[in-house]
């Protein structure tokens, strides 16, 4: 166990036993999931409670913090409790007061079907619950997290096997969801509620994502530069976006101030993007959070994808793929390194596999969108 596991124990410890009276009610379900996961996820909510034979009024969503403020909305007509993920799993007294919170809430029933999970995050919430049904899916398993696996997966009522890797997200929640049934659901395509928006005003436009917490998925630059120039060039309005720190140049001036150009690049909160990419023409996007919620409102979406975990998350299997989103890629033998690249000389280079993709393979695909 790591030195911080034995540092929470204590405080997790007297959470977990806190007494809490009345008769266990409700199913806590624990998202601590990036956006793009929460997505995969959201469309098989829907089916949980007739799944589990209860009423939607009776299950609790437990979320993280990086999409609590478009929460509301996308889990409407379910409890929500939003935390400060990164926040848990470091911070001693906040994590006591959410294992105290989380205990209180006195459920029946506590699930987590998160494949890629941090043990000390997903599970011990399920732990901390103290719910007397706790059903997990079995989670990737290295062998720097095996013995805190080990330990809560010891604690847990029931343990569903979703597949080996790399099956895709979207898959493995209609077989855990299956699995608490005990008859199939078809995989379903990912979808999120969300208002009507008619997005930014003035000429349609196209939304281009070069961001990515993770510099080494953001296709070069003067490639979003050159998509950019040729969408101009057919009239279209191109709208840049991205958080807080993915600048990855001026746009504007690579392409001599064009009118036609809004760089909006942390500019943005996350209601806003999600307004804006419902409205676009289309998105062009790296592999990150708002490709997927792109294509879960419906806008035609281009996706360039790397071979870190290829086909867990992106590209979308057959089985889930809506006809609005397209996937490019530049398949190599090192495929599947987990983002551990040994062929990049600094964390802020680009991943070969991504800077591999060609902008005549990404135009093909985003110019067929565009209308």
């Amino acid at each position: 166990m790591r030195r911080r596991w034995w540092l929470f124990r204590l405080f997790d410890i007297i959470a977990r036993h806190r007494p809490v009276f009345g008769t266990p009610r409700g199913t806590l379900i624990i998202r601590m999931d990036g956006i793009g996961d929460m997505v995969l996820f959201r469309r098989t909510l829907d089916d949980y409670a007739t799944a589990l034979d209860t009423s939607v009024s009776d299950i609790t969503v437990l979320g993280c913090k990086s999409w609590g403020p478009i929460s509301a909305e996308i889990f409407a007509g379910y409890k929500l409790i939003i935390i400060d993920e990164h926040a848990f799993a470091r911070q001693p007294f906040y994590r006591f007061k959410i294992g105290l919170l989380v205990r209180q809430l006195n459920v029946r029933r506590a699930l987590n079907d998160s494949y890629f999970r941090r043990a000390m995050m997903a599970d011990s919430l399920v732990w901390l619950s103290g719910a007397a049904e706790t059903i997990v899916s079995l989670p990737f398993i290295s062998e720097p997290t095996r013995t805190e696996f080990n330990y809560y997966l010891s604690q847990v009522s029931q343990i569903i096997d979703t597949g080996p890797y790399p099956t895709h997200e979207s898959i493995r929640h209609y077989r855990f969801l299956s699995a608490l049934a005990g008859r199939d659901y078809n995989p379903q395509p990912p979808k999120i509620p969300w208002r009507t928006s008619e997005g930014l005003e003035g000429l349609p436009y196209v939304v281009l994502n070069p961001g990515s917490n993770e510099y080494g998925r953001r296709w070069p630059f003067a490639n979003y530069v050159e998509i950019a120039k040729r969408l101009t060039d057919r009239g279209n309005r191109v709208v840049l976006v991205g958080g807080p720190g993915e600048e990855t140049g001026d746009y504007r001036e690579a392409l001599g101030h064009h009118e036609n150009i809004l760089d909006l690049v942390g500019q943005t909160k996350l209601p806003a993007l999600l307004d804006i990419l419902k409205g676009a023409t289309a998105t062009l996007s790296n592999d990150t959070g708002p490709a997927h919620l792109s294509i879960a409102v419906g806008t035609p979406t281009t996706v360039i994808v790397g071979g870190g975990h290829f086909g867990s998350f992106v590209p979308y299997p057959e089985e889930t793929k809506p006809t609005n989103a397209r996937f490019v890629y530049e398949v190599m033998p090192c495929y599947h390194c987990f983002w551990r690249c040994h062929k990049r000389n600094t964390k802020f280079d680009v991943f070969p596999c991504v800077s591999a993709v060609s902008v005549e393979t990404v135009w093909d695909n985003l110019s067929q969108q565009v209308v």
